[in-house]
């Protein structure tokens, strides 16, 4: 892959009014904030805001050199205008529904989505684009997009490719069967659920693509010492039997002197098929936070524990802790 990705990413939803406004102060914070923390990669979409998060954050990032930075977007769903519903709001980014997504992964539909992104954030090239949930899209996506975005590649109008889901079967079968640099694994393989382990991480591992871990706090249940009330897993209410867990998880935490976002942060970064790890914030706030979270040591006793306990999976890489040498 020819494309390096600093340890830690900004993943740029709420610079498109997720679920609440963002306004443009905040935006603008959360960038150079970002920035003054080390992050050189961010990621965004069209999907987020409807292009806003685009915009925005093309806009903030024009301050600082090109070539110091990785950006990636990604295709699959063009935005086209929607006058009939210009009036309403759209679902979950707070932002007019003066356009509506269409679903395309034909080779035209990836180059034209590639060259509205483009427009949107000022730019002449982005350096990653993935295929965006193509969940119900396997065959458009694996016959028509991923050859689109290999000749983008190959053309130099972008350095690497790649697919993000919040799945792990078909990123799998992407990584098998396709050729991709990378993907975007978002909420899969995080402290608490490790699936991934089974299928994705083995898989890319062998085939030297490289995976992105988003959705690392599982929606925000992850996110502070203990879940909030009304904390979210999967964008919905968290079930009672993950609310229990993640609290045997901070209960352990706590009698070490770290927090569930330490130990969030450092248990995916500690796989050695994960390249990086992008987090979402909103303001400077919340990026000093990912950071401060970022920089703690975790003591191995945590890890012993949540083993010892099965709130992890053993086979699981931990920092400084090696895997148990399995006899087959």
């Amino acid at each position: 892959m020819s494309v390096n990705l600093s340890p830690l990413g900004l993943g740029a939803s709420q610079l498109g009014n997720l679920f609440r406004t963002t306004t443009d102060v905040e935006a603008a914070g959360t960038v150079e904030a970002a920035w003054a923390g080390g992050i050189r990669y961010f990621d965004t979409a069209p999907h987020y805001g409807l292009g806003l998060s685009e915009r925005r954050l093309g806009a903030h990032l024009a301050q600082y050199p090109r070539d110091d930075y990785v950006v990636s977007t990604k295709v699959g769903r063009l935005l086209v205008p929607s006058p009939e519903t210009a009036g309403e709001q759209d679902t979950d980014f707070v932002v007019p529904a003066s356009l509506r997504r269409v679903w395309d992964f034909s080779r035209d539909g990836v180059r034209r989505s590639l060259e509205d992104s483009l427009e949107r954030l000022g730019l002449d090239h982005v350096d990653v684009v993935y295929l965006h949930d193509p969940d119900d899209h396997w065959d458009d996506a694996s016959r028509q997009a991923i050859p689109a975005l290999v000749e983008l590649r190959d053309e130099g109008v972008v350095r690497a490719i790649g697919v993000g889901m919040n799945q792990t079967p078909m990123l799998t079968r992407f990584v098998r069967e396709t050729d991709i640099d990378l993907v975007m694994c978002a909420g899969r393989y995080t402290l608490l659920e490790q699936g991934a382990l089974a299928d994705l991480l083995p898989a890319a591992l062998e085939r030297s693509v490289g995976v992105v871990i988003a959705g690392v706090f599982n929606s925000g249940l992850l996110a502070r010492p203990r879940p909030a009330a009304g904390a979210r897993y999967n964008y919905e209410a968290a079930p009672a039997d993950l609310l229990v867990k993640t609290n045997q998880i901070a209960d352990i935490c706590e009698r070490h002197g770290v927090t569930l976002p330490d130990v969030a942060l450092a248990f995916v970064r500690a796989h050695p098929a994960v390249t990086s790890t992008v987090v979402g914030a909103r303001g400077v706030g919340q990026v000093e936070s990912f950071l401060t979270h970022s920089h703690t040591a975790v003591p191995v006793e945590v890890w012993e524990e949540l083993r010892s306990e099965w709130l992890i999976d053993p086979m699981a890489p931990v920092p400084h802790t090696m895997l148990p040498d399995i006899q087959l």
